[in-house]
């Protein structure tokens, strides 16, 4: 699995013209699910996401994770992070999980997340065209591959 993660001051997700979520202060998380990811991937990025330490204390230093901000989440599904550009100029989508398997483990993860203890975990619609519009936050952009943070 594959996440790029966004500390926000807000952010939103629209699916024909209609506001699906919304969130304050947190993350926006878009998550791509890949061929043989499993719920240990995700179980993976939802730890690191959940202890990362990347909003600021008293100092002014990152130094926080969210639950110490009491922030939320908006969290996106999106298959094109596993584009694959090596080839030509169309991407191929090849690497990424079908629905039946996607779908089920973006939802896993987003509970997992919920269970940590994020108080707000807020989705878009799986599958759907959908317009996030967001206020990055530092910016803050981190990309997170639970392959790369499996590895010992």
């Amino acid at each position: 699995m594959k996440v790029v993660l966004q500390r926000v001051l807000n952010a939103s997700v629209k699916v024909d013209g209609l506001l699906v979520n919304s969130i304050e202060r947190g993350f926006l998380l878009l998550i791509g699910v890949e061929n043989g990811d499993e719920k240990a991937d995700a179980d993976v990025l939802a730890d690191k996401i959940f202890g990362l330490r990347v909003f600021e204390d008293e100092n002014g230093k990152m130094n926080l994770p969210i639950s110490a901000i009491d922030g939320e989440i908006l969290a996106i599904s999106q298959f094109t992070l596993l584009a694959d550009c090596r080839k030509g100029r169309r991407p191929s989508f090849i690497n990424a999980a079908v629905p039946d398997i996607a779908e089920p483990l973006y939802n896993y993860f987003c509970q997992k997340m919920t269970l940590l203890g994020i108080r707000s975990v807020k989705q878009g619609i799986f599958g759907a065209d959908m317009k996030v519009s967001l206020i990055n936050d530092g910016p803050v952009t981190i990309v997170l591959d639970s392959k790369e943070l499996s590895k010992k």
